[in-house]
């Protein structure tokens, strides 16, 4: 069975920071960071589940939502990754996404 904790404790490391960031903070950038990385997340979970229909976008919930949707996409994509090698990409795209946010 993959191990998929890595990608687990990266998403849930940023929804905790963005839980804890003060609102001008999320305003200023890291609330849209957030869905941008759900948005992705979720999108390569729905690619990867059933590549033959077509992937719907993750709604925009308000920047208070942000941090659970990206708990509830990462936690998606970590069910149906196959490889270490997709586990290591997804944790560099949170880490990444987390920099880019500034939390």
């Amino acid at each position: 069975m993959l191990d998929t904790t890595p990608l687990t404790r990266a998403v849930e490391h940023f929804a905790d920071r963005l839980r804890a960031a003060p609102q001008s903070r999320l305003q200023r950038g890291a609330a849209a960071e957030a869905l941008g990385l759900a948005r992705e997340l979720a999108l390569r979970a729905q690619r990867l589940e059933d590549p033959s229909r077509e992937p719907l976008e993750m709604p925009d919930a308000g920047m208070f939502a942000a941090a659970d949707q990206i708990t509830l996409a990462g936690n998606d994509l970590a069910v149906v990754l196959t490889s270490e090698d997709g586990v290591a990409e997804a944790v560099r795209v949170v880490e990444e996404a987390q920099k880019r946010a500034g939390v």
